[in-house]
């Protein structure tokens, strides 16, 4: 059975939407949620359609549903607040991506964590490396019922988190830790939620936060970040990560990810609203990288 999760924290008028990844749970943002409330954003940490429940419970949903699930969080927090902000984990962050192309009037600012197009972080083993074919594979009716469990380090470089991580899937409870492995169909879907934000990342125009490990045990900084970088048609700025591994929202250098987000998110709330769609200055006139 799924359990709802999703959390409302009330703020100010400005506001940011959360979006975990595949297999996760609202959870993995709560660092990011509670750190933005404190400086007075409203925060929606949402649930996606089919998380928080048995592996069935995925399988009954795809990349659809769960841009259906951050358009509807989308709309909800909207109604309670002036300007909306969106921030995703891993798969979330193209979940986000999606929902600026898809509605770009609506999305005043992008923060993406460990954005993940393809698994081919140091850790991924080589047959992981090839489940971008997976979207051809599953419906020739190969790996249905085969799972990518998760392996060490678990996203995670930070020795304590890590261990309350693992321990916390180990108790069975998808709802505070997710599932324990990613099902070959939900990976297809990721990868063909993948392949469409790719195409259509020049259509981007909201101002852009990239936060990556440079040492991303899942997804590549090569692979992944700078595939936004050079390809969203709007200002971008990037916060890499020494010490941190897949999962920045939870790992050490967490209140550095949270302290940046604030910063990009203020920023963005002090400017002008652009007038027409494709306008590209949210007061973001050039790169920054730290």
């Amino acid at each position: 059975m799924i359990k709802q999760v999703d959390y409302f924290l009330e703020g100010g008028s400005q506001g940011v939407l959360l979006i975990h990844g595949l297999t996760g749970t609202p959870t993995e943002m709560r660092f990011i949620a509670k750190g933005l409330q404190k400086q007075g954003f409203t925060v929606y940490a949402a649930q996606l359609s089919g998380h928080c429940g048995s592996v069935d419970d995925l399988l009954a949903t795809g990349w659809r549903d769960w841009a259906d699930s951050v358009a509807a969080a989308a709309e909800k927090l909207s109604a309670k607040v002036d300007r909306m902000f969106i921030g995703g984990l891993s798969m979330g962050a193209l979940l986000a991506l999606n929902q600026a192309i898809e509605y770009p009037h609506n999305v005043a600012g992008l923060a993406l964590y460990g954005v993940t197009f393809r698994h081919d972080g140091w850790s991924v083993p080589a047959i992981g490396r090839l489940s971008f074919l997976l979207p051809w594979v599953i419906p020739m009716g190969i790996g249905r019922h085969r799972v990518f469990i998760e392996s060490y380090p678990y996203g995670l470089k930070d020795e304590r988190m890590r261990k309350r991580v693992v321990e916390a899937m180990s108790a069975g409870d998808s709802s505070t830790a997710g599932l324990p492995g990613h099902p070959w169909p939900a990976l297809a879907e990721l990868f063909r939620l993948s392949r469409r934000v790719r195409a259509r990342l020049g259509k981007v125009y909201a101002p852009t936060l990239v936060v990556h490990a440079r040492q991303d045990d899942i997804a590549s900084f090569q692979g992944n970040a700078e595939v936004v970088l050079q390809g969203v048609h709007a200002p971008t700025e990037l916060l890499a990560l020494e010490e941190s591994y897949h999962m920045v929202t939870l790992d050490g250098e967490r209140q550095r990810v949270i302290d940046r987000s604030v910063g990009f998110f203020q920023r963005l709330a002090r400017s002008p609203r652009p007038e027409t769609e494709g306008e590209e200055h949210f007061g973001l006139d050039a790169l920054a990288v730290e």
